[in-house]
């Protein structure tokens, strides 16, 4: 039997509804609950992930960091390399300029080598200071030119370094003006005076201003100066003093000496005399001229010492016989050197007849010859006259210097014989030294090495 409509409608309002109502309540908490559940494991996995791209990306940009760095190996950053993303391309480029500047590094290590060997093997010495005169940089030669150890420690004060003002004053002066300046500086050390012509610049650096001077020692080249302004005013000396007597004594024979006969033949004789100490100059400035230059008149020979000391004997016993002095023969151990026996002979007579000259009346001079045990032949000339002071031992090898100037001009010397003495004997390889007595006598003792 069919159901009447409102019969229906109930049954739909009462029963069917609220069933199909608590299931769609049902569903949807189902379906709510799913989703829930589906969002929660989507956003795990998402963090999860997101997490792993975080760390890798850190770790290659860290590994990008560490290159740039220069804390990492060479085939760490190739793997960044052969990525294709952003960052394989930052990789590159890293890499690009890693060799870039690489090779900016090496050239600038090479540069600071090549001038750190330079400044290092340069004569002159170079100091770089600040702007407070503090040291930066010096070399061995200008620790060696101004007397200091090397190396001297960056920062020290130039005062602590070199005592005297006048460098200190260039450099201060070249800060304050800004441009170079020049100057010829004078510098004590250990006693004796050393002359320098000194350059200073301003210096700019990253750290601040500074200077920089370069030193030249010109202490050689003053001696060789004052040595040929001194040869130069003794060889005008000694000319001028025969040159003037026989000028004097020509002009009074032809102003009617010549009549007189008295004394005509004595003027003449002092004119020969004179013309003969002038003869003896010129020959002694030639023989020191060629052994200065170094030119060989002939190959050294093979000479026998004794044969020396005989034909030296024989050339000044006629001086010593007339001046009263007994030539003693000493004890002569046979030898021989390499060398010219003319220039041996020149230095036993020059000596021999130094000895002679410079003695006492009834005076000895004594000459022996020793062989060494170091190879080596030794030839002493010894003597009782009146001894060298010890204060002038060492300059009486130079050219022209006397002991006792009255005496060794009215003898006939010419200033030259002992540094004639030395230049042969340096010559030969040998050496020539002095031991003397004032008012007891002198020994000049010769070192040859002798030959095989």
């Amino acid at each position: 039997m069919p159901v009447s409509r409102p019969i229906f409608r109930k049954l739909l309002l009462n029963a069917v509804l609220p069933v199909a109502i608590a299931l769609i309540v049902v569903g949807l908490d189902f379906t709510r609950h799913g989703i829930l559940e589906a969002a929660l494991a989507a956003g795990i996995t998402a963090l999860g992930f997101a997490y792993i791209f975080s760390s890798s990306l850190q770790r290659r940009i860290g590994r990008l960091r560490d290159f740039a760095e220069g804390g990492t190996d060479a085939h760490r950053i190739e793997t960044e390399k052969a990525a294709e993303d952003e960052l394989g391309a930052l990789a590159r480029s890293l890499d690009g300029m890693a060799a870039r500047l690489g090779g900016l590094v090496e050239r600038a290590k090479v540069d600071g080598a090549q001038r750190a060997a330079i400044l290092a093997t340069m004569v002159e010495g170079v100091l770089a200071v600040d702007s407070k005169l503090r040291i930066t940089f010096s070399n061995r030669s200008f620790a060696e030119a101004v007397g200091a150890q090397h190396p001297i420690r960056d920062g020290t004060p130039l005062p602590e370094v070199v005592r005297g003002p006048s460098l200190s004053e260039l450099l201060t002066e070249a800060l304050r003006e800004g441009e170079p300046q020049e100057r010829r500086i004078g510098l004590v050390l250990a006693g004796e005076e050393h002359v320098f012509v000194a350059q200073a610049a301003p210096l700019n650096s990253p750290a601040g201003p500074g200077a920089i001077a370069v030193l030249y020692d010109i202490t050689p080249l003053e001696r060789l100066e004052r040595v040929r302004r001194d040869f130069v005013a003794n060889v005008s000396h000694e000319l001028r003093t025969p040159l003037t007597a026989i000028r004097g004594y020509a002009e009074t024979l032809l102003e009617g000496g010549l009549e007189d006969a008295e004394n005509s033949r004595r003027f003449v004789e002092i004119i020969k005399a004179h013309a003969i100490r002038l003869g003896n100059i010129t020959s002694d400035l030639l023989t020191l001229s060629e052994l200065e230059s170094g030119a060989a008149s002939s190959p050294p020979e093979r000479v026998s010492v004794q044969a020396a000391v005989d034909s030296s004997l024989r050339t000044v016993s006629t001086a010593a016989r007339l001046a009263g002095v007994r030539l003693v023969r000493g004890e002569m151990e046979e030898a021989d050197v390499l060398g010219s026996r003319t220039h041996l002979e020149q230095v036993l007579v020059n000596l021999l007849d130094n000895a002679v000259k410079f003695n006492r009346p009834d005076g000895e001079v004594r000459i022996e010859t020793h062989r060494a045990p170091d190879s080596n032949v030794t030839i002493a000339v010894s003597d009782t006259g009146v001894g060298i002071p010890s204060e002038l031992q060492s300059r009486i090898f130079e050219r022209f210097y006397r002991v006792d100037k009255a005496r060794s001009r009215e003898a006939g010397g010419t200033g030259l014989g002992l540094s004639i003495v030395k230049h042969i004997v340096e010559r030969m390889n040998g050496t020539v030294r002095v031991e003397s007595d004032l008012g007891r006598g002198s020994k000049f003792t010769v070192t040859l090495p002798r030959c095989a």
